[in-house]
């Protein structure tokens, strides 16, 4: 949607950007998901699956009319069951602002990661608002970087001096953090995650990306609106469960690769819905990319190759680093042969634990695109932590969606 928003008035017509900034309870859509309205009424994009878009265009019209951006909150009454909310019961504050030609700045590349800093407090909505600042370097980002290559922007979005609006700013855009970002004067204490000066995360935040409400009332407010590079999924082994994954990570927004030591199974043509094949021997292609920094704590790793002299040297590599996902292919009996082999190569009880072995959930698969399914289900319930319970939604009780925090993908 970044790209969108960059290019929505290159024809010249008016339009207007809704999104999501703050979120709360149960509802369809994390923080950051936005909605484009033009002005003859053109839709592009959803924030409810329909409980409170009819109501955002109204709003997005007014805006459009008006001229001045103005945030929305949406949310169910009991009180009012007619009132416009969300049939979840879930809250949602919603940022509508008109856009304009030059309104934001040029988007790398649908895949190259940044962050787009907007103000949204009612102080800039009702004046003008400075120009939304673009970080193109977010996993680098420093204050001293960000004092240095945007100052005088900060400055001028803020009304302030900036330094320590960037202390505070610059490790959740390093972390890929979308979320609100309240600021204080000088004399506050250090910023903490959920409240004012507690440090600790808001309720159903993520510690691995998910957006965050930095909480110190009666300055500025910010929208940090960030983009990571996509998620690796490597896969290990050239067959049709491979293939099949592949195309499931492809529609998942993974970046794929496929890696095996056999070049005659291991050829691009086998495998269309891969970004890279890899003909490797799988550790030394592992541990290689390790040593190149391209490995991070989203990286999942799928063992499909049925082979021990692949599958236990790649797996020591995999679960001594810290990645999200590690699983392996295989049978109770080919599972219990790997742990024996991986404990002898002296892997510890604790890195022992990351192993997903036999892979999958439990739903019946045969298929490779039925196996697929199953592996991708755990994939997500592992990555989403002590939020997924990976039981039937009908026996469970709470949010469906909690998404104060947001997939980090």
């Amino acid at each position: 949607m970044l790209n969108a928003l960059a290019s929505a008035t290159a024809d010249g017509a008016p339009c207007a950007v809704a999104t999501i900034v703050r979120a709360s309870g149960s509802v369809p859509r994390p923080v950051g998901t936005s909605m484009l309205i033009s002005g003859t009424g053109e839709i592009t994009g959803s924030l409810s699956g329909g409980c409170v878009e009819a109501a955002v265009v109204t709003a997005a019209e007014e805006v459009l009319a008006a001229g001045r951006a103005r945030v929305e909150a949406f949310g169910y009454s009991d009180a009012d069951a007619f009132a416009v909310g969300l049939s979840c019961g879930g809250t949602l504050e919603v940022l509508i602002q008109p856009v304009a030609a030059g309104t934001f700045p040029l988007i790398p590349g649908p895949d190259a990661p940044c962050a787009l800093i907007r103000r949204i407090d009612a102080a800039a909505a009702d004046g003008v608002p400075a120009a939304p600042l673009l970080v193109t370097d977010p996993a680098g980002a420093t204050d001293a970087g960000l004092l240095a290559a945007h100052g005088a922007a900060l400055t001028a979005m803020l009304g302030m001096d900036p330094a320590r609006a960037a202390a505070r700013i610059a490790p959740l855009i390093a972390a890929g953090r979308t979320g609100v970002v309240e600021l204080d004067g000088p004399g506050l204490g250090v910023p903490g995650l959920g409240g004012p000066k507690t440090g600790a995360p808001a309720d159903g935040a993520s510690a691995d990306g998910g957006p965050d409400t930095v909480c110190e009332p009666g300055g500025p407010v910010l929208f940090l609106e960030s983009r990571l590079a996509p998620p690796r999924l490597i896969l290990i082994g050239a067959n049709d469960f491979s293939a099949a994954l592949a195309r499931q990570g492809q529609l998942l927004g993974y970046h794929v690769t496929i890696c095996d030591a056999r070049p005659a199974f291991t050829t691009p043509d086998r495998f269309p819905a891969a970004h890279h094949v890899q003909v490797q021997w799988p550790d030394q292609y592992l541990r290689r990319e390790a040593a190149d920094g391209t490995l991070d704590a989203r990286t999942v790793v799928c063992v499909l190759s049925h082979d021990a002299k692949f599958d236990v040297p790649v797996l020591a590599e995999a679960l001594r680093g810290n990645l999200a996902y590690v699983g392996a292919m295989g049978s109770r009996r080919s599972h219990e042969q790997r742990m024996s082999a991986l404990r002898a190569a002296g892997l510890t009880a604790r890195e022992l634990e990351k192993l997903h072995s036999p892979i999958g959930l439990d739903i019946g698969a045969a298929t490779p695109e039925e196996t697929a399914l199953s592996v991708f289900a755990e994939i997500v319930a592992a990555r989403s932590g002590a939020a997924a319970s990976g039981q039937p939604l009908r026996t469970r009780s709470g949010p469906i969606h909690p998404y104060n925090r947001l997939h980090a993908s």
